[in-house]
C-alpha cells in the first residue's frame, strides 16, 4: 500500500510540474514591465493625460525596451518618456538623460525637469549628463531614444551637426542596439524646409541622415500618424498641438 501510496504522489507531481504555468518570457516580461510603467502611480496628471495621444504601450513596445536595458534619452523635455523609461527597464536597468551643456545653461525648462526626476528615489535609475559635445551618453547603451527633437537639432544646429549626432548615436550603441527616433512630419519632399518655422522633417530625410551613419533600417510605424493633419502649420498651433502628423523609426547598430 505505500509503494502504491508513493506511485500515485510520484504521478500526481509530475502531472502538475506538466500543467504549470510555463516561465515568463523575455516578451512577457516587457510587457508587464511596460504596463506597470504606464500606471505608475507617480506620474504626474498631465503625462497621464497625454497618453491617449501619444500611445507609450505601442511605441515602448515597437521600440523593444526590456528590462536591465541601459537606454539614453537624448532631449528629454519635461521627462514624459523618462519616468516610463525608468520603470520599464527597473533597478537592473539604467536611463540616461542627455541635454547639451549649451541648452541646459541656457534654458531652465530643459533641464531642471528631468534632474527634479533624477532626484526622485522612485526613478533612482535616473542619472542626467550635459556634454559639451554631442548630445549622447558617456556610456555604451542598448538605445537610444528620442521623441520630437530630431528636427530641432538641424533647426539650432545645422545638418553638419546632424551628422556628428548620428555618428555619435552609433558610437556609443552596443553592437545590435537600436535608435528609435519619433518626430512630426513635414510635407512629403519638403526636407529640412519646416524645421524651424513648423518645427517638422520630412520622414526620407531623418531615414537618409541615419543610414549614412552605419545604421540599418529596422522599421517603422504609423502608430503616431494623423490623416487630419496636413503638415502645413506649426506644431504650436491650437488647431493641432499634441495631435500632429508623427512617424516612429527604428534604426539597429549592426552587429
Amino acid at each position: 500500500m505505500i509503494r502504491i501510496a508513493l506511485a500515485a504522489l510520484a504521478a500526481a507531481s509530475v502531472v502538475a510540474c506538466a500543467t504549470a504555468a510555463p516561465a515568463p518570457t523575455e516578451e512577457s516580461q516587457a510587457q508587464s514591465a511596460i504596463a506597470a510603467a504606464i500606471l505608475d502611480s507617480s506620474r504626474p496628471a498631465e503625462d497621464t493625460a497625454r497618453d491617449a495621444n501619444r500611445k507609450p504601450a505601442l511605441l515602448l513596445a515597437f521600440a523593444g525596451v526590456k528590462p536591465g536595458q541601459f537606454v539614453g534619452e537624448v532631449l528629454p523635455g519635461t521627462g514624459y518618456f523618462t519616468r516610463l523609461l525608468s520603470t520599464t527597464v527597473g533597478p537592473r536597468g539604467k536611463v540616461i538623460a542627455v541635454v547639451p551643456a549649451q541648452t541646459a545653461a541656457r534654458m531652465a525648462a530643459q533641464i531642471d525637469p528631468v534632474r527634479a526626476i533624477a532626484a526622485n528615489p522612485t526613478y533612482a535609475n535616473v542619472t542626467v549628463e550635459t556634454p559639451d559635445g554631442a548630445p549622447v551618453p558617456t556610456i555604451l547603451v542598448d538605445m537610444v531614444f528620442t521623441a520630437q527633437n530630431y528636427h530641432d537639432i538641424h533647426a539650432f544646429s545645422g545638418a553638419e551637426a546632424v551628422a556628428t549626432v548620428n555618428r555619435a548615436v552609433f558610437g556609443v550603441l552596443k553592437p545590435g542596439g537600436t535608435y528609435l527616433i519619433v518626430d512630426h512630419s513635414a510635407q512629403a519632399g519638403s526636407g529640412v524646409r519646416d524645421v524651424r518655422t513648423l518645427h517638422r522633417i520630412d520622414i526620407e530625410t531623418v531615414k537618409r541622415e541615419v543610414l549614412a551613419a552605419g545604421f540599418v533600417f529596422d522599421g517603422q510605424s504609423d502608430m503616431l500618424a494623423n490623416s487630419a493633419d496636413a503638415r502645413a502649420i506649426s506644431v504650436f498651433d491650437p488647431a493641432i498641438r499634441g495631435r500632429t502628423d508623427q512617424f516612429v523609426l527604428k534604426f539597429r547598430k549592426p552587429g
